[in-house]
């Protein structure tokens, strides 16, 4: 058993610093401003705790108010995970269209650009970039969030990205180690397994990691995901194999491990959150994300006192949790210290600029730009924990802004294509899908129109894999809204 050498209120800060939690509100809660107070360290922001720029800078100077050094964390890729603009859609694409322009000086600038508006709210750490590589195309929960299937090309961008945001002032927390684009599985709802040969892995998936390593990301965050060549008995998040030997000894990373949320079924389903978070630290992490779906005080004090009793019990050696604990407030003081971001940043439209360099346009036959409303068919999928069903997608807004009056609906599942030609009437239709070759009903709706209406407008705002058709095609490469925009333009010929 473990001596406590240290006094019990050390080890207790010790066990809040550690924990990163979300709330819910606008405003900090009393509960929260007083876990502050005892040691708390970081919080976690997510799209319901957004309103406004000026609404973020307001609650991130409350935070301060009661801790100077706090980190505060967002889940902000742009593109299709959004929170700062969450009830509009992101100005900036995400990772599938950057890396489809394949230019890391763009990618540069736009994570540059994204990371001076972060600070610019009080936002010091951001759980992004992804350096997934979105090897399976069945994957449910990558897709566009991954730059794309090549591990060289999704490493020179994650690099890019990091460099981008880290010279923006906000540390970059690069994604989900040790990789999860080989996933057929969302771990949000159940515990992804991945079968490949550890030579594979440490070839394909590191590739990136290594690269942001390379690049001084900040920060890591874990996968939940099981990798048997890596460890057959434990997810990575909660592997000493993987954290500690592979990430720690063999890549040779020192910087801060964060947990991929703890209440995603893959943890909290199989391990539960107190075990999950004992484990996590005792196997090499450093802070436990939580709060994308528990967001309260009840959460952090279980978390808090999980951890004390692990250290009491011998479970969890104390020497760990203060070492987790100590890399926190590194992490604190280098966003304290980080300078400010140059005065010469990238244009403010350097985001719809990258989205319309990153639309593939595809012409079978003579198709003529829309000059009258057309009816646009949103072929809607169920979307991924991580994007969210709040944020508004597609081409519609940005058609009715340039042809106004033009008609839209949301279709989905059997049955979609009739109901959208039967909705059209007589407009030109374009219709829009979000990775077709993942949905077959989403194919079948899309052969109903193009049969009966060859020259219907094909949009595909996912991973652009199934083959493009109709007289006209567009590939965005994510749903933000300003890839919506950049296609609508070309539509119209603007």
């Amino acid at each position: 058993m473990t001596t406590l050498a240290r006094r019990p209120d050390t080890l207790t800060r010790d066990a809040l610093t550690v924990l990163q939690p979300g709330f819910t509100g606008t405003t900090a809660p009393d509960w929260l401003l007083h876990r502050l107070g005892e040691g708390l360290a970081s919080v976690g922001l997510f799209g319901r705790n957004i309103a406004s720029p000026a609404q973020l800078a307001a609650l991130t100077a409350q935070l301060r108010a009661e801790r100077d050094d706090v980190l505060v964390a967002i889940d902000e890729e742009g593109g299709d995970v959004t929170r700062l603009e969450v009830a509009t859609g992101s100005s900036f694409p995400g990772n599938h269209a950057l890396g489809a322009i394949d230019d890391v000086v763009l990618t540069q600038d736009v994570a540059h650009e994204l990371g001076h508006r972060l600070r610019a709210c009080g936002v010091n750490l951001n759980w992004a970039p992804s350096a997934d590589v979105n090897s399976n195309p069945a994957n449910p929960v990558i897709g566009v969030r991954s730059f794309g299937a090549d591990p060289g090309l999704v490493a020179r961008h994650t690099a890019a990205y990091v460099t981008g945001l880290q010279t923006a002032g906000v540390a970059a927390c690069t994604k989900h180690f040790p990789g999860h684009g080989d996933t057929a599985v969302d771990s949000h709802h159940a515990l992804p397994r991945i079968d490949a040969a550890r030579s594979v892995v440490l070839d394909r998936e590191l590739s990136p990691f290594r690269a942001a390593i390379a690049a001084g990301t900040r920060a890591i965050m874990s996968a939940h995901i099981l990798i048997p060549s890596l460890d057959p008995d434990r997810p990575a998040t909660l592997s000493h194999p993987v954290l500690t030997d592979l990430l720690r000894g063999e890549l040779g990373y020192t910087g801060l491990i964060v947990t991929d949320g703890m209440e995603m079924q893959a943890i909290a389903g199989t391990y539960g959150i107190e075990r999950g978070s004992v484990l996590a630290i005792a196997a090499g992490a450093d802070a436990i994300c939580v709060g994308g779906g528990l967001a309260d005080d009840e959460t952090v004090r279980r978390l808090r006192d999980a951890l004390i009793r692990a250290v009491r019990t011998g479970e969890l050696p104390e020497d760990r949790l203060a070492d987790a604990a100590e890399r926190v407030r590194s992490l604190s003081r280098w966003t304290s210290s980080a300078p400010e971001p140059s005065a010469t940043t990238p244009t403010a439209d350097i985001g719809l600029l990258a989205a319309r360099r990153a639309v593939e346009v595809t012409r079978s036959g003579p198709s003529e730009p829309l000059r009258q409303p057309p009816y646009v068919a949103a072929f809607t999928p169920v979307a991924n924990f991580a994007v969210g069903d709040e944020t508004p997608w597609g081409v519609a807004a940005e058609l009715v802004r340039l042809l106004p009056g033009t008609r839209t609906g949301t279709f989905t599942g059997d049955g979609a294509g009739p109901a959208a030609l039967t909705a059209a009437g007589p407009s030109r239709i374009v219709a829009v899908v979000r990775d077709e070759h993942r949905h077959p009903w989403m194919s079948t709706a899309l052969d109903t129109l193009l049969a009966a209406r060859p020259d219907t407008i094909v949009v595909e705002m996912g991973v652009p894999q199934s083959p493009r058709r109709g007289t006209l095609h567009l590939a965005t490469h994510g749903a933000a809204r300003v890839c919506g925009r950049a296609a609508a333009e070309i539509i119209t010929a603007e």
